[in-house]
């Protein structure tokens, strides 16, 4: 007979695979079963490859490996999570929903609101499986009440997650499930899902120093200029 059992993920983390990520998908995984989590999603800029990666190794930290990818949707960034294939980038936001939908995944908008961050504004978010209302590289708490509030009134699941660019700040905020199982092993990514889009999560987490917060944006605002650059110079050349 199957059991409730607890599970505490970080569904929103970043690698070197992502423009503005810094550390191997070895590390992340070592970093979150040091602290005691169950597991992370690698969700990378518009790639995928190293989350199937993480997923992948997950097992031998004593972990779930649960794939994803952050894709960027014409509304903004939509958090993939669950898939095994990247959606295709810059698609309508419920074109992208339905897709990760039908691949098995769950959609999760990030950081909602926040134009500086691509995230949706909130008369674009019309359907979704679940809102992130606790991120811990928000600047104030203002920006996280206003998503929680949306959240609520609309009768989305809420999710907590450390938008992690690198492993000393994995689980800064984090995301507690209960799932039916018969054991901890009986866990996997599917599980993971199910949870998520049937809503019955606790979210917990604090904000990164303010000081850090700004050298996070400031930082990831020059890479992916640097980014963006380099991709344009590889279209016209084709190398």
């Amino acid at each position: 007979m199957s059991s409730e059992l607890s599970v505490t993920i970080d569904p929103h983390v970043h690698s070197e695979g992502s423009y503005d990520g810094h550390e191997p998908v070895e590390m992340l995984l070592a970093q979150a079963s040091d602290i005691g989590l169950d597991g992370i999603v690698v969700t990378d800029h518009d790639t995928i490859r190293e989350s199937l990666r993480a997923a992948e190794l997950a097992p031998e930290y004593g972990l779930v490996g649960i794939p994803g990818v952050e894709v960027s949707t014409a509304a903004g960034h939509l958090l993939a999570i669950g898939v095994t294939e990247r959606p295709e980038p810059h698609r309508p936001l419920d074109e992208t929903v339905a897709e990760v939908r039908e691949a098995g995944g769950v959609a999760v908008v990030p950081h909602p609101f926040q134009r500086t961050r691509h995230g949706v504004r909130r008369g674009r978010i019309t359907d979704c499986d679940a809102i992130e209302v606790y991120n811990a590289w928000i600047f104030t708490g203002y920006r996280n009440r206003r998503a929680r509030q949306f959240a609520v009134r609309h009768g989305y699941p809420g999710v907590a997650a450390s938008d992690a660019h690198s492993a000393k700040y994995i689980g800064r905020a984090y995301t507690e499930l209960a799932v039916e199982a018969d054991s901890e092993r009986d866990i996997d990514s599917e599980t993971i899902v199910s949870a998520l889009a049937g809503g019955d999560a606790e979210v917990y987490g604090r904000r990164q120093p303010f000081h850090r917060s700004v050298r996070h944006y400031v930082r990831g605002a020059g890479r992916k200029v640097g980014h963006g650059v380099t991709a344009s110079l590889t279209s016209l050349t084709g190398l």
